[in-house]
This record gives C-alpha cells, sequence and structure tokens, in this order.
C-alpha cells in the first residue's frame, strides 16, 4: 500500500465529473443489460477519462482520479436492477417505468449495498490475500497515469475502441447495412441443430474482458444447449406444420432449455454463498471487534470509514424509502388495509435480511473473481425463489392469491423486491472492489464511501428514464409499447424475463421444475468437476456460472463473447512466444498488451452501448411524429443475406485489427 498525503481527493469538480461520466456509463449499461443480460465494469474507463481531463486543471492528484473512478463505478452496478425490474412491463403491471418508484427502489438498495459491506473492509481487504482483479488493475492504471504518454496511450485506446463500435453499431442498428448475427439451422434425422455467430463488438470486448477460462466455460454450456439439450428435445417432439425449422428449435429452447440454464446459474450461486459463509462470519467479527477496540479520533485517515452514527443513520433513511416505496407500490393495487401493511413489512423485511446476506457474500465474490464475473443475475434468481415462497405463504394465509390478478400481482411485488436486493448485491460487489483500489494507493475510505453515495444517488435519477426511453423505441420481449412493432428488433432482458417466469409459475403452479432441477443436477455434476480441477492446481477451472449462462444466453451472445476470450488467450500466447525468441522478459510486454486491451475492449461496450441509447431517441422521436421504427435504414429486408455476410466481414476485421494492436510493439 501507498501513501498519499496533501493531494486533493474529495473536491467539487471530481464530484461533477464522477456525476457526468455516471450519466454516460449508466445509460449504457442499461442498454446493454437489456440487450444481452450483460453489464460492465466502468471502473477502469471512467479512470482514464478522468485522468485525461483532470490533467488539464491545476493540482490534480491520483487520489482525486481514484474518488472520480469510485463515483462512476456506480454505473456498473446500480443499473444491475435491470435484471428483474422490466419484467413488471413483461407481465403487464406497468406500462411503463415510473419514475419515482424506479428512483427509490435503486436508491434505497444501492445505500444499502454501500453501508453494508462497511464493516467487511478490514478483514476482506485489508487483512485478506483476496485478489481482487479489477481492483489491482483499476489501480495500476492510475499509477501508470503519472505517465503522460501512458495516459495518452490509454486514452487512445478507449477512444479507438468506442468509435470503432460507434461506427459498426450505426451501421448495423441505424443503416441496417450490416446484420448483427448469423444462424444456420439444419437437421440430423428428426434432431435440429443450430450454427450461430454474433457480430456484437460490445460482446467481444466483454468477452476479452471474462478471459478464456469463462470463455470455455459459455462455449461448454453452448454446446449442451444446442449440442445436447435442443437437438434430443426436437427429435421427441413433433415440429408443428406451420413452424420452421429455427422457429420450433428456437421455440423449445425458450420454452424448455432456457429453464435447464437457469436451474444451473441457480444452484452455482448458492454453491458460492455456502463457500463464503466461513470467511464472511470470521471477517464480519474482525471487522466489528475491531471497531470497538478503536476510538475514532486514533485512526489514521487512510483506514478511516464512515462513522457508526453515520452507518446506522444511512440504515434509517434507507428502511423508511424501502417503506415508503413498498407501500405506495401496494396502495395502488387497492388491497385491504392490514393485507397491505402485512405485505409492506414482508418485503422490506425480506429487502434487508437476504440483501445483508448476499452483501457479504457479494463483497467477498468481488475479492475473488471481480464485479464483472460475480454470478449477480443468480443471486437474484435465489432471491426471486426465496421471496416468491415467503409471499405464497402469506398470500394463502390472507386469501390474496384467491382474488382476480393476485398471482400477477404477487408476482410484480417480488419482481419489485427482487430489483431492491438486487442492488443491494450490485452495489455491495462494486465498493469492496473500489475500496481495494484506494487502499492500494493511500486513500481515504470514508471519502470514497462518500463518493460512491453520490454515484447511487446520480445513477438512481438516470436509470428511470432511460429504461424508459429504450422501452419506448425497442420495447421488451413480449412487451412492445405499440401495435406494429418488430418483435425480433424487441429488448429480449433475459435475466427479467426469467425470474418473471419463475415468480409467476410459483404462483400459478405452472412452473417447469424438471427442467429447473435437471439444470440443478447438471450444476451439481460440474461443481464437483470444478472442485476436482481446483484440488489438481493450475489454471484449467471450470466455472459453473459461465456454463448455466452458455445455456442460458441467446447463442448470437454466446459466441462473440467466446471469440473474445480465445483472442485474449492468443494475444498473450503471442507476446509469450516473441519474447522467448528474443530472449526477452514477457512480463512488461504482458502488462502493457493487458492495459490496452482493457481499455479498447472498454471502448468497444461503451461506443456500441451508447450508439444505441442514441437511436433509441430517433427512433422514439420518429414513431412519435408518426413515422417509421427503423427512420434511417438506407435497404430493405431483401438486402438480408448480403447483411449477414457483410456483418461478418466487418466483425472478423475489427478482431483481426483489435488483436494486430495488442501484439505490436508500441
Amino acid at each position: 500500500m501507498s501513501t498519499q498525503t496533501g493531494f486533493r481527493e474529495l473536491t467539487l469538480r471530481g464530484i461533477i465529473l464522477g456525476a457526468l461520466i455516471t450519466i454516460v456509463f449508466t445509460a449504457s449499461n442499461v442498454y446493454l443489460g437489456l440487450k444481452v443480460g450483460l453489464t460492465f465494469s466502468s471502473a477502469i474507463p471512467a479512470a482514464v477519462i478522468s485522468m485525461a481531463v483532470l490533467r488539464y486543471l491545476q493540482g490534480s492528484s491520483i487520489l482525486e482520479n481514484n474518488i472520480v473512478q469510485t463515483q462512476a463505478s456506480a454505473a456498473g452496478t446500480l443499473s444491475a436492477i435491470i435484471f428483474a425490474l422490466p419484467g413488471l412491463l413483461m407481465l403487464g403491471y406497468w406500462q411503463n417505468f415510473h419514475f419515482w418508484q424506479t428512483l427509490l427502489i435503486a436508491l434505497a438498495g444501492g445505500l444499502l449495498g454501500v453501508v453494508f459491506t462497511i464493516p467487511l473492509r478490514h478483514a476482506l481487504v485489508v487483512k485478506s490475500d483476496l485478489p481482487y482483479p479489477e481492483g489491482v488493475a483499476a489501480a495500476e492504471i492510475l499509477r501508470a497515469g503519472h505517465d503522460e504518454s501512458s495516459n495518452k496511450t490509454g486514452l487512445k485506446d478507449l477512444v479507438a475502441g468506442g468509435l470503432t463500435a460507434g461506427v459498426v453499431s450505426f451501421l448495423t442498428g441505424g443503416f441496417k447495412l450490416l446484420s448483427d448475427s448469423f444462424g444456420y439451422f439444419f437437421t440430423v434425422g428428426k434432431a435440429a441443430f443450430q450454427i450461430p455467430l454474433g457480430f456484437s463488438l460490445a460482446l467481444l470486448g466483454a468477452g476479452y474482458l471474462i478471459g478464456i477460462v469463462a470463455g470455455v466455460a459459455i462455449l461448454i454450456g453452448l454446446f449442451i444447449a444446442w449440442g445436447v439439450a435442443v437437438p434430443y428435445l426436437t427429435s421427441i417432439a413433433p415440429m408443428p406444420a406451420d413452424a420452421s425449422l429455427a422457429s420450433f428449435a428456437q421455440g423449445i429452447w425458450k420454452s424448455q432449455v432456457r429453464f435447464i440454464g437457469a436451474g444451473t446459474i441457480a444452484i452455482a450461486a448458492v454453491w458460492t454463498l455456502i463457500t463464503l459463509i466461513k470467511p464472511t462470519v470470521q471477517g464480519v467479527k474482525q471487522s466489528f471487534s475491531k471497531v470497538s477496540a478503536t476510538h475514532l479520533d486514533d485512526v489514521v485517515d487512510t483506514e478511516r470509514n464512515l462513522s457508526g452514527k453515520t452507518i446506522l443513520s444511512v440504515i434509517a433513511v434507507s428502511i423508511v424509502l424501502l417503506i415508503a416505496t413498498f407501500s405506495g407500490f401496494v396502495g395502488s393495487a387497492a388491497i385491504p388495509v392490514p393485507s397491505a401493511w402485512l405485505l409492506v413489512a414482508l418485503a422490506t423485511l425480506l429487502t434487508v435480511l437476504i440483501g445483508f446476506l448476499v452483501a457479504a457474500a457479494s463483497g467477498y465474490m468481488a475479492g475473488l473473481v471481480g464485479s464483472s464475473s460475480s454470478p449477480i443475475s443468480g443471486i437474484g434468481i435465489i432471491a426471486v425463489v426465496i421471496a416468491s415462497l415467503g409471499l405464497l405463504v402469506l398470500g394463502n394465509s390472507t386469501g390474496l392469491l384467491d382474488t382476480e390478478g393476485g398471482s400477477k400481482f404477487a408476482t410484480a411485488l417480488v419482481l419489485f423486491v427482487t430489483s431492491a436486493i438486487i442492488a443491494i448485491a450490485a452495489i455491495s460487489n462494486d465498493n469492496l472492489q473500489d475500496l481495494k483500489t484506494g487502499y492500494l494507493l493511500g486513500a481515504s475510505p470514508w471519502k470514497q464511501q462518500v463518493a460512491l453515495i453520490i454515484g447511487v444517488v446520480v445513477g438512481s435519477i438516470v436509470i428511470a428514464p432511460v429504461l424508459d426511453l429504450l422501452h419506448q423505441a425497442y420495447g421488451f420481449t413480449g412487451a412492445l409499447p405499440r401495435e406494429g412493432m418488430n418483435p425480433e428488433a424487441a429488448l429480449s432482458a433475459p435475466q427479467a424475463t426469467l425470474m418473471s417466469k419463475i415468480a409467476d409459475g410459483i404462483f400459478t403452479g405452472q412452473i417447469e421444475w424438471r427442467y429447473i432441477l435437471t439444470g440443478v443436477g447438471l450444476g451439481v455434476f460440474l461443481i464437483a468437476i470444478d472442485e476436482l480441477l481446483k484440488r489438481r492446481g493450475g489454471v484449467a477451472r471450470l466455472p459453473v456460472l459461465a456454463v448455466g449462462l452458455g445455456i442460458y444466453l441467446p447463442p448470437a451472445v454466446d459466441t462473440p463473447l467466446v471469440v473474445g476470450a480465445v483472442l485474449a488467450w492468443w494475444v498473450q500466447r503471442q507476446i509469450k512466444k516473441r519474447a522467448a525468441n528474443n530472449n526477452t522478459n514477457a512480463d512488461d510486454a504482458l502488462k502493457t498488451s493487458e492495459r490496452r486491451g482493457v481499455l479498447f475492449a472498454s471502448g468497444l461496450i461503451v461506443g456500441e452501448s451508447l450508439i444505441g441509447v442514441l437511436l433509441a431517441i430517433v427512433i422514439l422521436v420518429s414513431v412519435g411524429s408518426g413515422h417509421s421504427d427503423a427512420p434511417l435504414a438506407i435497404v430493405g429486408e431483401h438486402f438480408g443475406a448480403t447483411a449477414q455476410w457483410l456483418g461478418l466481414a466487418v466483425f472478423l476485421g475489427v478482431t483481426a485489427w483489435f488483436a494486430k494492436r495488442l501484439i505490436s510493439k508500441r
């Protein structure tokens, strides 16, 4: 740990810059999450942008840049509420996103996520050997930023990635000159198979960031889904006479195979939580014992957290916000007052208790695998099941589920509660990662915690209008806001779709438990394999969550993720090979390449996501004035085959250019 004293840290200009970056990355993450079910960590690109801006202002320091990235990192985490909240529109319970309810549920969950993990800092950051991959990477990039040439190069990589993905995304989603995916369906006997390929540059970048181990696991999941499950199920089910092979196979995957993936994701998250019980409990004990044994006045600034009084005050405010928000939500359903207050109390209790448990686990997972790789969606599935079962008991005892629309309301309330729990888990995941960065740089923890709270506030304000904008422009699967919209262009919101189906299935008794339990059984088998690999040592592992995602996510999403992961592995091999041929040390070259790769990949994600948001505005304006929902298209449907080949060519070209940038000697 380095110690920095006498430098600017928590400043007004830094807060303003952090807020602006938060707005941009929140919009990007909301779009990406709704489209493919993934979000990205904004800490590293935020650090680069901060250094590029603040270097022109007098008196800027590494600690001030750290505060900016801490605040902006809330964008990559709080936006995780999209894993559940859009389900309210898919159910038909909401027709649009209610601004105040969306804002307050995100705000309350985010605030609890910050304060729940503060007591864990000493045990899980200071006294822990957890790697915190993204936290350490952010610290290294901030340190490298003191080198002016390094800073300029980093910004160039970020901008290059952003412009490239932005142009390609505009040609794809705007002009319709490029296709975003390709799928070839064929049969062997009665079994249906698909050879898929997605052309998303944002997913290429995301794949680069997750690495080869997770990439191979996703590929295994993809094979299980489309090489085993779909072929088997299509071979034993008759294909409707009016259905195409593609629609038949995709229907089997959506209605059956996806739930196998959900079961695998859920058991992976449960196993993770089980393995974290002991270290988490120990961490909490150590942290509270340290706090109780130390006078606050004796604590140096680099070890000072927000005071216990402040923490309790934030918790109290958050609980009040939860009660007010749940009261408004329940009150709109015209439920008798006694039952309404029971529901509000249960919703608040579930949020706080489950939230506290997942906060500790999520913080530990951040240290273990990083924020981007943590199974937040798996935690969301567990929260949906627990909340649904709790509400089912209460609903049966009060007769709520026997009323007209009772099951729909119960499902909606579960999704609303789960949104708050996911916000807690996501921010907890991010908080300790940021605190690790600050610890390595000699920052003041309490100032970082203040910055993250500010980031939560700004992110909460931004999320609702962005969600509504994207819904009005594209629609969600099964929830199109206007007649005549193209369902193929709708945002899939995969986690929200799954969670709404699970909750609704529990209340209606129509959930496909056999497929979920099949996924659970598969997950147990894979966990056993992963544990064997772990005991053998080495880099070979089988992250079960990633396998579950490979089964659950659309194949056009899986494939660019795998390509990006393989690209990262291949680049590393080439650099090591070149160093061996030249009889030189590869460590410096690998570090430089990794840093540039992270920034270029982040640029790809941000560029495509921002263009998606901008196109949403264009589409909404066009539709609002009575024109087409594809106002910029310059080709028609007849261009589809050509667009696929052009999309493939551009995707391969950008991938090759990406690799060339990283292995160059510059």
